[in-house]
C-alpha cells in the first residue's frame, strides 16, 4: 500500500512524523510498566513521594542509559532483514515502523489498562518477528532464511531464564533475611503514611536506585534503536551515518574486500545482494559519503550496504565448517563495521529517559498497586520489595552490559512472587493467571498484529 508512494512524497513525510510521536509514546508505556517496577516498593512503602521517586528513577535511567552503551538497541535491531531497515529503492522504512509501534503500544497499553505488569520487551520482540516473517513471504523466502531465528531464540532465552532467576534467587535472600534478621519492620506490611525507619528507607532507596540504573543500561536502550530508525528516515541526509565514526567509514571498503571471499563461500540465499554491497563499497570506499556535500541517498545507500554486509558476515560466522580464522575474522569486521551505522545521539538518548519517566509518572499507580497488594495474599513488606529489586538490579544490570535485552517487568515480578512464597504468604492465583495468560500471549499477539499490518502496508499488491 505505502510503497505506491514517493519516498519524498507528503503523506510519507507524515507518516514518519506520526511514527515518531508513535515510538515515544511507546517508551511512554514503556514507563507504565518496566519503569513503574524500579519505584513500586519506595511508594508503596512511603520511602519517597511519587514525584521525588520518579525523578531519582528517571535520573538514574539517564545514566543508565550513557554508560551501558546501544548493544541491547542494535540486538533488537538486528532482528530485522536489512531490506526492511533499508528498502532498497532508498524508501523510508516507514511500513516496518507503523507496524511495529502500532502493535508493540495496543498491547503495552490494554495490558496496562487492566493493571496487569507486562513485558515491553515482549512487546517489541514480538512485533519485530512478525515483521520480518511477513517480510519473508513478501519477498517469497523461506521462514528459516528470512527470519534470524539465532538471534530470537538467544534474545528469548534470556528472556525466559531471567523470570526464573529473579523468582529463585530473590525468595532465597528474602527466606536468608528472615533467618538472620527474624523479625522487625523488614518484615511488617507499611502503615499508613509513615516511612520506615531511617535505615530500612534508604536500603529500599538504594534499591530503587539499582534497579532504576540497570534498567536504563537494559530496558532504557529498546526504544533507542528504533527512535534512530524513524529520524533516519526523516533526516537520512544528517542521521543516516554516525557523523563520529569517520576512520571506521574510511575503512569501510578495505574491510569490504575482506569480507567478499567470506560472504561468497559462507552467504545465506541473499549472498549475491551481500556480494554486490561490499563490491560497491570496494568501488567506492565509505569515506565519501561521510562529506558534507554527500546526498541523502548516497549516505541511505551507503547505510543500506553496511546492513547487507553485517548481516551475510552474521551467517558466516554461524556457517558449518567455517575454520576459526575465518570464524574470528567475520567477528572482527562485524565489530569495526557497525559503528558507521549503529549510533544514537546523546539527545536521543536524553529523549527516550525522558519518555520513560514521563511515562512513569502519569501511569505507575496501576502496576505499583498490583505489586504491592494483589500479587501475594498480604501487602508486600519492605524485606520483600528490596530483595526483589536488589536481585532484580544485579540481573538487569548484568543483561544489559552483555548485550542481551531482558525484562525488568518479568524479573522483578517474578522476585516479588520468590518472596511472598518465601514468607509464607503465598500468592494470588488469579492474579497469577492473569499475568501468565498476558506474558503467554504476548508474543504471538503482538507477532500477529505487526506481521498482517507490515504484509498490507508493504506488499505491492495492496
Amino acid at each position: 500500500m505505502l510503497v505506491h508512494f514517493d519516498p519524498s512524497s507528503s503523506i510519507i513525510i507524515v507518516m514518519l512524523v506520526v511514527c515518531f510521536f508513535l515510538v515515544l509514546a511507546f517508551e511512554a508505556t514503556n514507563g507504565f510498566h518496566d519503569t513503574s517496577n524500579a519505584v513500586a516498593t519506595v511508594i508503596y512503602t512511603n520511602s519517597l513521594r511519587p514525584v521525588p521517586a520518579v525523578i531519582l528513577s528517571g535520573v538514574m535511567n539517564f545514566v543508565g542509559v550513557l554508560v551501558g552503551g546501544i548493544a541491547v538497541a542494535y540486538a533488537l535491531v538486528e532482528i530485522l532483514p536489512p531490506d526492511v531497515l533499508t528498502p532498497p529503492n532508498g524508501a523510508p522504512a516507514v511500513p516496518m515502523l507503523v507496524s511495529l509501534f502500532a502493535a508493540a503500544l495496543f498491547w503495552n497499553i490494554l495490558t496496562w489498562f487492566f493493571g496487569i505488569p507486562n513485558s515491553s520487551s515482549h512487546c517489541i520482540i514480538g512485533a519485530l518477528i512478525g515483521v520480518a516473517a511477513s517480510d519473508a513471504l513478501i519477498q517469497s523466502r523461506a521462514l528459516g532464511q528470512g527470519v534470524d531465528w539465532r538471534q530470537i531464540i538467544k534474545v528469548l532465552e534470556a528472556l525466559a531464564i531471567s523470570p526464573i532467576l529473579g523468582f529463585v534467587l530473590a525468595g532465597g535472600l528474602y527466606g536468608l533475611l528472615r533467618l538472620v534478621v527474624r523479625r522487625g519492620s523488614l518484615f511488617e506490611p507499611p502503615k499508613g503514611d509513615a516511612p520506615p525507619v531511617w535505615w530500612l528507607r534508604g536500603l529500599l532507596v538504594l534499591t530503587c536506585t539499582g534497579v532504576s540504573f540497570s534498567h536504563g543500561t537494559n530496558d532504557g536502550q529498546k526504544s533507542i534503536g528504533l527512535i534512530m530508525l524513524t529520524i533516519i528516515g526523516l533526516m537520512p541526509a544528517t542521521y543516516a551515518l554516525n557523523p563520529n565514526a569517520g576512520t571506521q567509514m574510511a575503512d569501510l571498503g578495505r574491510n569490504a574486500a575482506i569480507a567478499l571471499p567470506l560472504i561468497q563461500h559462507y552467504g545465506d540465499d541473499r549472498r549475491d545482494r551481500g556480494v554486490e554491497a561490499a563490491q560497491a563499497l570496494i568501488a567506492t570506499g565509505g569515506g565519501g559519503a561521510a562529506q558534507p556535500g554527500a546526498s541523502a541517498q548516497t549516505r541511505a545507500q551507503l547505510r543500506g550496504d553496511v546492513y547487507e554486509i553485517l548481516t551475510q558476515l552474521k551467517h558466516v560466522g554461524e556457517a558449518a565448517g567455517l575454520s576459526k580464522a575465518d570464524k574470528a575474522t567475520a567477528s572482527h569486521l562485524r565489530k569495526v563495521m557497525g559503528p558507521p551505522v549503529q549510533y544514537a545521539p546523546v539527545w536521543v538518548r536524553v529523549l527516550s529517559a525522558l519518555c520513560l519517566g514521563l511515562g512513569t509518572m502519569v501511569g505507575y499507580k496501576r502496576v505499583v498497586r498490583t505489586l504491592g497488594e494483589k500479587l501475594g495474599k498480604q501487602h508486600m513488606t519492605p524485606g520483600q520489595g528490596a530483595s526483589a529489586e536488589l536481585v532484580g538490579g544485579i540481573l538487569i544490570g548484568t543483561a544489559g552490559f552483555t548485550g542481551l535485552p531482558v525484562s525488568t517487568t518479568h524479573i522483578i515480578t517474578s522476585g516479588i512472587a520468590g518472596t511472598m512464597v518465601a514468607g509464607g504468604q503465598g500468592v494470588q492465583g488469579g492474579m497469577l493467571v492473569r499475568i501468565g495468560l498476558a506474558w503467554l500471549f504476548t508474543l504471538p499477539v503482538t507477532m500477529v498484529l505487526s506481521g498482517v499490518l507490515f504484509y498490507v502496508l508493504d506488499n505491492p499488491g495492496f
